[in-house]
């Protein structure tokens, strides 16, 4: 054998050698450990992440609480974490097997706020944000996620316009400043701005989405917060995240609840023994006597069963992560033959590529439709409650042969629930794909794509056998409606150290969006004489039998409008004790003319955490963060197209322009800054924030009248009022854990919002409501929506007729629609396994104008032989039934200060059934149990549309579908 030969064979066998120790080094110095992570309270944790500090080598929990890693070594150290738990490090050094027990955080400066095109932690914020998680939400039965908050968020206001399922609410975020439009907030859905549009008046837009498959929501308040949002975001922010998939074993969760309801406040009227009191002391007619004993409301009211099922499956690791859920609800309607129904199936993925795992790739998909029947077309309840409060006491509902019977002037309430059919079905669908790169560890791009579709159909039809002789004999109707909005957003975001002490967090971004509405209706009258004949058949079924000159066709597509943004954020952050946040956007909208295409939006926040500072030195203080911000959002709600020119066809395919086009047109601005103050004490077991806050809007969107030469059709031109709308007020948050151990907690949480509403700096006054004459003004020096009427001063003892100031020559300022003040208090109490929680909520100072009192049951409608309120025939003072009706004054204006429990909650933790059902809960919860208030309403909590050209009236309670009580039972569990 050569030397080299010899030499290259013990090179060779050296390495060999070598590699072996290498080897043999690595595995031996691996280790295996294994364990079980639960609550203080034994509970396991199912999803729990363990990971291996410095590496990504990790793993999560199994539903059972247990997990096995394989670790670098004895060297190694653990990491434990777990939502709303305390985050634990744990060495490993000898040990094989842990048995961790994680504590409930007290403080949730850790957790991660969403803020806008990216996230936060608590403890980092500049902007006012309220967040509220699952845990904290409002317990129930809800057909929308924004009943979640009720009394969750200081300087949040959630209205229920009415009770009705599915009803809409009004939601106002510091105040009221909508002249025009809505004034609703921007909704954010997964990353996805919605339109706010909804397919059905009257309906929540929110409906299609399940409440129970909501993870948190965030408020974003201060212009600061929500300017990367731009001339969306006039009214704030309200950011929804659903529930997305967890890393570990496959899992079911269910939850399954079901209840009755009933209405929650009767209107007095007159019972029969009452109304023939009536009938003699006004001395009208003794023939309105009919001798019978009829509840008219209560003949039309039901105890509706409410279901819920919702389901979900999750699981995942490292490389993907998915949920997918689905849902069913059922629920009656306190009133017959109203009801709620909808059906929805979402999914969430979040996969990784690529060996770097920088590819990624996140798919959201929302879908839903919901069927929803009412009592009445058009105008909701209205009728019919009209109709149940002005009947008769005394009189039947049916003749004796079964049939209805019939009063002149006056709808049976009892027919209307049965003849009179309004049906709707909507089906709603929101997708997004957002793949993205991270092309360093501090830099990485984002593309999101999103789709929102909705198309909806209402089959409405009212019986011939309703209809008044001399009428046409039936009518049906089917009208269809379809949104659309597409939506593109690129982002590239940069968050790295840029110097020893010096953090980096940027985002910049591109975004268009483009809307689209179209629709079509088709309407027939019944053929006179024979109507649409009693086949028992929905009559929009064989609409097209209706009468030949009855028969009506109409179809539109709106203006396509687009909205073209440019947007950035830096967020610099010093040692952790300065804050420094900047950001802009610019939005192009295609509704404006030529010489305002473009509007800037800017803020500027800064916050320093006075408790990093050297000098501080008070150990019971645990965070002390002193925040201030300004910024600027604007408003484009306003018709498509209403800026340029404007055609529409008419008869003959004849082209006619339809508007007065305004290529000056600007957009609404509104400024607002912010002065907080966080703070955490006492080992975190007390925390809060106090806001104070002065936003002042201008360029006020107004609907004016078309100026000269018009178009013939020409019904408006929008303008740029000059004018100020100012509101300013405080904002308190208080939460504290009084008591936290293994067997008891008890924590209360309370928010109040004090507010002030100004006008000022108008040319003219706004009349904004209309109940036969205006009774609501904007104008200089007052309130947004102040009460402007007669001002009442008593019923006169001799004539009885009403007393005014000034003989009611004069218009009074009379009451304010806006509250002074709003009331959330939320307590909770846990004994072992069995806890209370509560939730309370109130606003204060506001007025409400109660037109029933003044057009429906005033003094007058007994001598026709309708009933009335209770309340004028208790009065002391004899009421001349010539007193005119229908006359609006302050008599009308009542305070609508209220306090309600919204919810009261039981719970047993069941904890792990028999080793199959995990995490299982029994409850029990009441729904709107009480409220207090001298409100002589169904409710205090109510909003009727009495607008005048577009400009919201406020404050305005008419006959609406009444609030519903509601008790429920359910169990949630785990596999």
């Amino acid at each position: 054998m050569s030397y080299n030969n010899y030499d290259k064979k013990l090179c060779r066998k050296i390495l060999l050698f070598t590699v072996f120790l290498l080897f043999n080094s690595l595995v031996f110095s691996q280790k295996t450990v294994t364990g079980k992570i639960i609550t203080e309270n034994g509970t396991a944790l199912a999803g729990a992440s363990v990971v291996e500090k410095g590496t990504n080598n990790g793993t999560a929990t199994g539903t059972d609480g247990n997990f096995s890693l394989t670790v670098s070594g004895s060297a190694a150290t653990l990491i434990i974490s777990y939502i709303g738990y305390t985050t634990t490090e744990i060495a490993v050094n000898d040990r094989s097997i842990f048995n961790i027990a994680l504590a409930v955080t007290t403080s949730n400066l850790e957790d991660i706020v969403v803020i806008g095109y990216g996230t936060s932690r608590k403890k980092d914020l500049t902007g006012a944000v309220g967040s509220v998680s699952e845990n904290f939400f409002n317990r129930g039965l809800f057909t929308s996620p924004d009943q979640l908050l009720l009394g969750k968020v200081s300087g949040l206001q959630i209205t229920n316009n009415n009770g009705q399922p599915g009803g809409a609410a009004t939601i106002k975020i510091r105040g009221n400043s909508a002249l025009s439009g809505t004034g609703q907030p921007l909704f954010i859905i997964d990353g996805v701005p919605l339109d706010g549009r909804s397919l059905q008046p009257g309906n929540n837009p929110l409906n299609f989405i399940n409440p129970e498959d909501v993870a948190s929501i965030d408020v974003l308040k201060d212009a600061s917060a929500t300017a990367i949002y731009g001339s969306r975001a006039a009214y704030g922010v309200i950011i929804i995240n659903t529930k997305k998939g967890q890393i570990g074993q496959p899992k079911i969760s269910a939850s399954i609840f079901t209840g009755i309801n009933s209405i929650l406040k009767k209107i007095e009227v007159l019972n029969p023994s009452q109304f023939r009191e009536a009938i003699q002391y006004y001395n009208v007619n003794p023939a309105f006597d009919r001798g019978g004993n009829t509840d008219a409301l209560g003949s039309i009211l039901q105890n509706g069963i409410q279901t819920n099922y919702s389901i979900g499956f999750s699981g995942g690791n490292e490389n993907g992560k998915y949920r997918i859920s689905g849902n069913l609800l059922d629920q009656e309607g306190s009133i017959k033959n109203t009801d709620f129904k909808k059906y929805g199936i979402d999914f969430s993925g979040n996969y990784k590529f690529l060996e770097s795992k920088k590819l990624a790739l996140d798919i959201n998909f929302i879908s839903s439709q919901y069927i929803q029947n009412v009592p009445q077309p058009a105008i909701g309840s209205a009728q019919i409650i009209v109709s149940a409060l002005r009947w008769n006491p005394t009189d039947s509902l049916r003749n004796a042969d079964g049939t209805f019977r019939r009063v002149d002037g006056l709808q049976n309430p009892s027919a209307v629930v049965e003849l009179i059919k309004n049906n709707s079905k909507v089906t709603t669908v929101l997708g997004s794909v957002s793949p993205s790169y991270k092309i360093t560890d501090w830099l990485e791009y984002k593309l999101l794509f999103s789709i929102n579709y909705s198309a909806g159909i209402t089959r409405s039809s009212v019986n011939q056998d309703i209809i008044p002789p001399g009428n046409p004999p039936g009518n049906a109707s089917i009208t269809n409606n379809e949104l659309t909005t597409n939506q593109v957003t690129h982002t590239i975001h940069f968050d790295k150290k840029i110097a020893p002490h010096l953090n980096l967090d940027a985002v910049a971004g591109y975004e268009f969006t483009q809307f689209k509405s179209k629709g079509f209706s088709l309407a027939g009258n019944g053929v006179t004489g024979t109507g649409f004949g009693n086949f028992g058949i929905d009559y929009t079924n064989y609409i097209q039998y209706a009468a030949l000159n009855g028969r009506s066709i109409a179809s539109y597509a709106d203006p396509v409008s687009k909205l073209r943004s440019y947007f950035g954020r830096t967020i610099f952050n010093w040692s952790d004790k300065y804050l420094l946040t900047a950001t802009l956007r610019a939005d192009g909208s295609s509704k404006f003319g030529e010489n305002n295409k473009y509007g800037y939006f800017p803020s500027f926040a800064a916050a320093w955490n006075i408790n990093k500072e050297q000098f501080f030195k008070i150990s019971w203080i645990n965070l002390l963060k002193l925040r201030a911000g300004w910024g600027k959002t604007g408003n484009q709600e306003f018709p498509a197209g209403s800026a340029q020119a404007r055609y529409s066809f008419f008869d003959g395919g004849i082209l006619r322009q339809v508007n007065n086009p305004n290529p000056d047109l600007k957009w609404q601005s509104d400024r607002q800054y912010d002065i907080g103050i966080d703070f955490t004490i006492l080992n975190n077991r007390i925390s809060g924030t106090i806001d104070y806050f002065n936003k002042v809007t201008t360029n006020l969107l107004f609907p004016s009248p078309p100026i000269q030469p018009t178009p013939p059709d020409a019904l408006v031109r929008w303008i740029n009022l000059p004018g100020k709308i100012q509101n300013k007020g405080f904002e308190i948050l208080l939460n504290t854990s009084i008591v936290n151990n293994k067997n008891v907690d008890f924590n209360v949480s309370i928010n109040a919002t004090f507010l002030k509403n100004n006008v000022s700096e108008l040319p003219a006054t706004i009349y904004t409501a209309f109940l036969g004459t205006p009774i609501q003004v904007i104008q200089n020096g007052f309130p947004m929506n102040t009460f402007f009427t007669r001002k009442f001063l008593e019923i006169d003892k001799i004539s009885g007729f009403s007393n005014y100031e000034d003989g009611g020559a004069t218009l009074y300022h009379a009451g304010n629609p806006n509250p002074k003040a709003l009331l959330g208090f939320t307590p909770s109490f846990r004994y072992k396994k069995l806890s209370f929680s509560a939730n309370m909520y109130g606003a204060f100072g506001q007025s409400i104008y109660y037109t029933p009192l003044m057009a429906i049951l005033n003094v007058n409608g007994i001598s026709t032989g309708s009933n009335i309120a209770l309340s004028i025939f208790k009065n002391p003072i004899k009421e001349s039934i010539a007193n005119p009706a229908q006359s609006p004054s302050s008599r009308y204006i009542f305070k609508g200060d209220y306090l309600k429990m919204a919810s009261l909650t039981i719970n047993y933790d069941l904890g792990t059934v028999k080793n199959i059902f995990k995490e299982a809960n029994i409850y029990i919860t009441g729904q709107n149990l009480f409220m207090l208030t001298k409100y002589p309403g169904f409710s205090p909590e109510t909003n009727y549309d009495a607008s005048i050209n577009g400009i919201p009236s406020l404050g305005i309670d008419a006959p609406h579908y009444p609030s519903s009580r509601t008790i429920l039972f359910g169990i949630k569990f785990s596999l």
